[in-house]
Order: structure tokens, then C-alpha cells, then sequence
């Protein structure tokens, strides 16, 4: 069994040899990552040699906070998120801060899609999920208040976890839209992403969820935006129907009641975000995206009556799809309309998961199907609220069934190749 430090070493060597082609972090520092691994972890640590991204809306000594955005440029910490130190005590080695949009919202970074660098990664979680696809990391904290995880393991090709809404302390990290903010991890397995899970859900550590257990039941939710699903995801989720069936039984679900849920859901982000960006929105604000500026003007314009009436309206939807449950164990839902989109101006459209934000549920994204040009395809679980554990019991399940996920090429000659394209 390679020792941690060796296993730290030669994610190192990826990062040396890959990181300039990808882009995945805004700050790496060998020297800082070398002095973590000259104080050992405890005996018996949990995480002892994980390889760990944070994504740079997280504070994690000694890098800057930028929060993607130029505003915050040098923004120094006092000390760790309470979640990288929950994860530092139980051994992970903190390996840099990974790329994240502007401020969690949709203004891109520079961070390349490892399959295909003319695509994006999907955001906001960009640089974690990258940083996971090609090896530089074993896992990576990523956050998510529309789709910031889902989206971006979808796109790279890795498991994506976003607990329950509450479930992960926030100390530390920079927020946006408080009703939906949940801090979670993307990894290259459902394995990885449990052992994240048990040392961050509690105040101390707990034994990770580590045996698979078949649902009984799942709802199968096409959603109200099943016509923006391309033919990519429509192929995924009929294999991914079709592997289920085998140990579970699959029902069609009828989400008609819950198509106003990414309306609410852009309308309540749009009003907290204008709140919790005040400072830069009144006092610099040319120092913005003209995207985020867009949407916190949106926010501006909506009262508070009317948020009042937003609010309540999630609760009702939450209260309906706790009901939902009382039948299923298990949700299926798509990830993303398809394939990673080309370029890098843009990170995607959320509308597969705005919903289950707004509902506040666990969702675990599912890498191993591909679409038409070979790039990865997800697809999504979602449980009941609070049902976390079980979530990833059954999501070791469903892994079990699905192909192994593909792994980026990232031979010197496929670099080239992308580099060429790109110019």
C-alpha cells in the first residue's frame, strides 16, 4: 500500500505536469503542501493522506480568499473554514484552492473541462471538479445554491455530493443566497465522497457509510424541463432507468406541481445574493461581472412582500415533496441537458437542479454514462431531507450498476492536441 506521503507526492507530479493545461487552481503551493504532510496525522485519522481541492470561496491557510472575484483579490484569512479544519484534524492534506466562478455565481474562471479543453467544467465549483477528474486531487469541497455541484460533476465526470441543506458548518466561507447555500464535496467515487461526509456531518468524526443498499423504490422525474433535455441526458437517465429496474422498482413521476420551483428558486437567490453582496453592489460596483450585476439588480427590484410570498411558497413545495417520499426511497433525476456545452464563456444552464436547491435536498451526482461525443453524463438521486446516509447507501448501489466512469486523457500528446484546437 503506498504510504500518504508518497500518494501526496505523486498527486504533486499531476499537478507539475497537468495543472498549466487545466486550470484548476488559483493557488498551489508545493512547499505549503509539503509542510502539512512534516506534522502526521493522528493515529488512526480517518482521512489520513487524502488529497484535498478547496474551493476558493473557502477559507484555508495560507492562501488568499478571492471568491473569484477581483474585488476580493488578497484577501487573507485568519484561519481555516471550520470544515477544512474538521478536515485537516482528521488528515487531509489541503493541495491549493481550486478555481470557483465569481463569487459562486456564473462569471467564469479559467479552469478547461479535462475531456475537452474548448468546453467548460460547469461552474461554480469549476476547479474542484476538474482538480478531481485528472487526479491532482482525491477530493475537493465544492458549494452549491442552484446547481454548483451538480452541474460541474456532470460535466468533468466525478461524483458530486451536496448533503442536506444545514448539514455542514459554514464558518468561513463566503456565501450568497443563505436559504440554499450547502457546502459539499465532489470525489472521484461515492466512496470518497461518504468518507468526506462522516467526518464534516457532526461535530466529530463518525464511522463513513460504507456498505451498499438497494432501494426499494425509486420515482424516476423526468421534471417540468424535460424538453431542454438534450438527447445526451435523455439516453442517460433510460440507462440509467433500465440498470435500476434490475434490483428496485421504478415509477414514473408526474412533477407538475413543483414547476414553479426554479422561478422561486432565481427569485429568492436573486434577493438574498442583492443582500449579501450589498457592500460590493453599492460601493463598487464596476468592479462586477455584468451578469452578476444583472442578477442583483433583479434581486433590488423585487420587495419584500414579495419575497415573504417566495418564501412561503418553497416552504409549501417542501412540504410536498416530503409527502412525495412517503412511498419512494429514492429520486432520479437529470444532472445537466447534456453534455458539457463548448467554449468557456459560460458555465451551463442549472435548470436540472434549481429545484432540488430550492427543495433543500441531499442530491449525489453519478458519473459512468457518456454522450454522443464520449464526454461524461450524469445522472442525479436526490433523498428526503435529512436522509444523507441513506442517500449514499443507496448511491454505492447504483454505482455498482453503472459503467466505470471515463478518465480524462491527459497524455502530453492529448494536451497538445486540446492546446491546438483551442488556438
Amino acid at each position: 500500500m503506498q504510504s500518504p506521503a508518497r500518494h501526496i507526492e505523486d498527486c504533486l507530479a499531476r499537478i507539475a505536469r497537468h495543472e498549466p493545461g487545466i486550470r484548476a487552481f488559483v493557488a498551489h503551493d508545493p512547499q505549503a503542501v509539503r509542510a502539512q504532510l512534516a506534522q502526521p496525522a493522528a493515529p488512526g485519522a480517518p482521512l489520513a493522506g487524502m488529497a484535498l481541492g478547496v474551493k476558493d470561496i473557502i477559507d484555508a491557510l495560507p492562501y488568499p480568499t478571492a471568491s473569484g472575484s477581483v474585488l476580493h483579490a488578497g484577501r487573507q484569512p485568519a484561519a481555516d473554514a471550520a470544515v477544512v479544519a474538521q478536515l485537516r484534524a482528521a488528515g487531509a492534506v489541503v493541495m491549493g484552492k481550486t478555481v470557483t466562478t465569481e463569487f459562486a455565481f456564473f462569471s467564469p474562471g479559467p479552469t478547461r473541462n479535462p475531456h475537452d479543453r474548448a468546453r467548460t467544467p460547469g461552474g461554480s465549483s469549476s476547479g474542484s471538479a476538474a482538480a478531481v477528474a485528472c487526479g491532482f486531487v482525491d477530493a475537493a469541497l465544492g458549494s452549491q445554491t442552484a446547481a454548483s455541484i451538480t452541474r460541474p460533476a456532470s460535466y468533468c465526470g466525478v461524483v458530486g455530493f451536496k448533503p442536506s441543506h444545514g448539514s455542514y458548518a459554514l464558518t468561513g466561507i463566503g456565501g450568497l443566497a443563505p436559504s440554499f447555500d450547502t457546502p459539499g464535496v465532489l470525489a472521484r467515487d461515492v466512496a470518497g465522497a461518504a468518507a468526506v461526509h462522516a467526518v464534516l456531518a457532526g461535530p466529530a468524526p463518525a464511522a463513513p457509510v460504507r456498505a451498499a443498499c438497494p432501494p426499494r423504490r425509486i420515482g424516476l422525474c423526468r421534471t417540468p424541463w424535460w424538453d431542454r433535455a438534450e438527447p445526451a441526458t435523455r439516453q442517460a437517465m433510460h440507462l440509467a432507468q433500465k440498470a435500476f429496474a434490475t434490483g428496485a422498482e421504478v415509477i414514473d413521476l408526474d412533477l407538475a406541481a413543483f414547476a414553479e420551483g426554479a422561478d422561486l428558486q432565481a427569485r429568492i437567490m436573486a434577493y438574498e445574493a442583492a443582500q449579501t453582496l450589498a457592500a460590493e453592489r453599492l460601493t463598487r460596483p464596476d468592479g462586477l461581472s455584468p451578469v452578476l450585476r444583472d442578477m442583483l439588480r433583479a434581486g433590488v427590484g423585487i420587495d419584500r412582500d414579495q419575497h415573504r410570498r417566495n418564501l412561503g411558497r418553497a416552504r409549501d413545495l417542501r412540504r410536498r415533496v416530503a409527502d412525495l417520499f412517503g412511498g419512494l426511497d429514492l429520486l432520479l433525476a437529470p444532472a445537466a441537458p447534456g453534455e458539457a456545452p463548448l467554449g468557456l464563456a459560460a458555465t451551463g444552464d442549472p435548470i436540472f437542479s434549481r429545484l432540488w436547491s430550492l427543495l433543500r435536498l441531499p442530491s449525489i451526482t453519478l458519473p459512468g454514462l457518456t454522450g454522443p461525443t464520449g464526454l461524461p453524463v450524469g445522472i442525479q438521486l436526490l433523498a428526503a431531507m435529512d436522509a444523507d446516509e441513506a442517500l449514499l447507501a443507496h448511491a454505492l448501489w447504483a454505482e455498482s450498476l453503472l459503467p466505470a466512469a471515463r478518465r480524462p486523457d491527459l497524455s502530453d500528446d492529448a494536451a497538445r492536441d486540446h492546446a491546438g484546437r483551442d488556438g
